[in-house]
């Protein structure tokens, strides 16, 4: 007997060989998807009629610091460099261990509420961002951002925390967590600090998740320091690879992208962050012309200021279809793909996708509704018209964590409660 099926729904698979299912049916077993099609002759504990909804793969959020829900509008409205070096960094200073792990339940209650079933992230206290993601049901591939500004003795020690950290919690919470190492950026990490942590990343077998050419400011540092731009020094140091999750991806060139598309780079494209803080329009259309696998990120919530997935798709199709005059760039299924079957492939994981063997990561989105209605064309009303407040029921790894709007998997009233109580205290530590 199967765990869960859900039927009379809109199977939006996104595979490509089977194509939508107008009327079909899901079957989840041992948490991960057992049938996909018209009909099933299986029997659940569970069914869940889906009627006037589509079931379609959870999205894949490929760039987030989930602790920063903490700083959600602390610092808008600023250019990048002073919000970074005047208010994040010196804030950041100020968390505790329960700041960050109240602010990434946060994030993964908003996640779960959206439609988001895998996310990447990197920033700081990482057990406490890991315990949270595995109370809550979620699927994450995370990393420990590490920093050496050229300091020998600060090096060695960001290693050893990120290293230690990778090997204590990969493969935890059934799997569902996954580990990355996390070097910031070339322009904050040194060129022997770049090398030692790929190397280690090779001996451990797992990838690396780092910011790229987010800024024209580094774009610039790096031509002045080392005669060329941070695409491609990390190639000089043999950085590149299938193994790099390269966020942001802002300011290359065309002799840039072929050198991503080559080595076979994940890149995250966030266009909302690289709005609000003026970093300028990622090459997206390029990218994916090139062959380049592209996903979508949301960035942390003080440079956002949510999680939406669905608000990002939506602003990444515009912004590209406005950049290039062209609004027939970066149609909706297109970056549809970007926010599940690329996003998958960025972390390694097998979901993304409606298909028997993979991960039974599901999301069930509610189209009747006023602003979902009419229906022509259900991928262009996801992209276009639907928001994370449309998503009804969402499941990761076969467990039901939100089912007809109500989270199940965590206290809602309790995490909002102690994350207000959270930001007055951190608040008044900044202020002292």
């Amino acid at each position: 007997m199967a765990d869960i099926i859900i039927k009379n729904a809109y199977v939006l698979t996104m595979d490509p060989e089977t194509g939508d299912i107008g009327n079909g049916v899901v079957v989840i077993e041992d948490g991960m998807i057992k049938e996909v099609g018209r009909s099933t002759d299986s029997t659940a504990d569970k069914v869940i009629d889906a009627g006037g909804c589509v079931v379609m793969p959870g999205l894949i959020n490929t760039h987030c610091h989930a602790g920063m829900t903490l700083f959600r509008g602390y610092a808008d409205d600023m250019p990048l460099k002073e919000w970074l070096e005047d208010r994040i960094w010196p804030a950041e200073a100020k968390l505790t261990d329960d700041d960050i792990h109240i602010g990434s339940l946060l994030a993964c209650l908003e996640m779960i509420r959206s439609g988001t079933t895998a996310f990447a992230d990197m920033y700081l206290r990482m057990d406490m961002v890991a315990q949270a993601v595995e109370g809550s049901g979620m699927r994450a591939a995370l990393s420990y951002g590490m920093l050496d500004f050229g300091n020998r003795e600060k090096a060695d020690a960001e290693l050893k925390e990120g290293t230690r950290f990778v090997r204590e919690w990969n493969g935890k919470a059934d799997g569902r967590i996954t580990t990355m190492y996390g070097p910031h950026a070339p322009n904050t990490c040194s060129r022997d600090f770049l090398i030692r942590v790929k190397e280690q990343a090779v001996r451990d077998n797992v990838k690396i998740h780092i910011h790229v050419l987010e800024t024209e400011a580094e774009l610039n540092y790096m031509k002045e320091n080392f005669g060329m731009c941070s695409i491609h020094f990390l190639k000089d140091i043999g950085f590149w690879g299938q193994d790099i999750l390269a966020a942001h991806c802002v300011w290359l060139s065309d002799g840039d992208i072929k050198i991503l598309a080559d080595m076979g780079v994940n890149i995250s494209h966030n266009p909302v962050s690289n709005m609000k803080l003026a970093s300028g329009i990622a090459p997206v259309s390029k990218l994916l012309a090139s062959g380049a696998n592209v996903s979508l990120g949301t960035d942390g919530c003080a440079s956002n200021n949510n999680l939406d997935m669905f608000e990002e798709m939506k602003t990444a199709a515009l912004l590209q279809k406005v950049s290039n005059m062209d609004p027939t760039v970066l149609p909706a299924r297109k970056v549809l793909e970007m926010a599940t079957v690329n996003g998958a492939k960025a972390l390694g994981i097998k979901s993304g996708v409606l298909k028997e063997g993979y991960n039974a990561d599901i999301i069930i989105v509610d189209l009747r509704k006023p602003h979902l209605t009419p229906v022509y064309d259900v991928a262009s009303q996801l992209v276009y018209a639907a928001s994370g407040k449309d998503v009804r029921t969402t499941i990761i790894a076969g467990k039901v964590l939100m089912e007809d709007t109500r989270v199940i998997c965590l206290d809602e009233q309790s995490i909002l409660e102690k994350v207000m109580q959270a930001s007055r205290n951190l608040l008044a530590r900044i202020n002292s």
